[in-house]
């Protein structure tokens, strides 16, 4: 087992700080994208908003389980990404219902300004946030930490799909790259709640096995 020394205190301290910083970037980002999104009838920069909205819930369950001591953080941890795996399918479920609606209508979003500003930003902060709470989990051996680390990641490339779905929308007149985008995301979202789910089955098999 390696020793971690006295490293652990300040790595859970970090590990407390980045989700505190995730959570208050996320509920930012989650108002702009639902106002502009709302504003604009853009259901991929809606989706973008609540997937904010689901990070910020992802976030918190990582700070409680950081709370937690002894054999209850385990089952905090597991809880956490449990929790994250099952509301992205329910996430995607209403995106892409409400993409292929946009397609089968021919709903045409309005360009969004705010969006395209709130994707650029995105696109920087996020993936700085999701290097560093993946390697800080590495150091702690944080399952929970490593997925919604993951999370961030995959925050950054909803951001670039999401700018080229405005762009093209708003530049080109390509109506349809707006639920297009959408749907990309939704994949994004099935994609990273498997993923949290098999690492819960993962984790729950090896506390089985002690």
């Amino acid at each position: 087992m390696q020793d971690t020394g006295n490293t652990e205190p300040r790595d859970r301290r970090w590990a407390v700080w980045l989700e505190c910083l995730t959570v208050g970037w996320n509920t930012l980002e989650a108002t702009v994208a639902l106002a502009a999104g709302l504003a604009a009838g853009s259901i991929a920069l809606v989706g973008f908003g609540l997937d904010s909205v689901i990070e910020t819930a992802s976030g918190l369950a990582v700070l409680w389980r950081f709370r937690q001591r002894g054999p209850a953080e385990n089952v905090a941890e597991i809880r956490a990404v449990k929790f994250v795996g099952i509301t992205f399918f329910a996430l995607a479920i209403y995106v892409g219902y409400e993409a292929v609606a946009d397609l089968w209508m021919r709903h045409e979003a309005r360009f969004s300004l705010p969006g395209m500003v709130l994707a650029v930003a995105a696109l920087i902060v996020m993936p700085a946030l999701g290097v560093a709470k993946r390697r800080v989990a590495r150091r702690l051996r944080s399952r929970a930490l490593a997925a919604d680390g993951m999370e961030s990641m995959l925050c950054a490339y909803l951001s670039a799909t999401l700018l080229v779905g405005l762009a093209l929308n708003g530049w080109l007149g390509w109506w349809w790259a707006d639920p297009v985008a959408a749907l990309l995301i939704t994949g994004f979202m099935v994609r990273e709640g498997l993923e949290a789910l098999k690492g819960t089955e993962a984790g729950e098999e090896g506390r089985e096995s002690e």
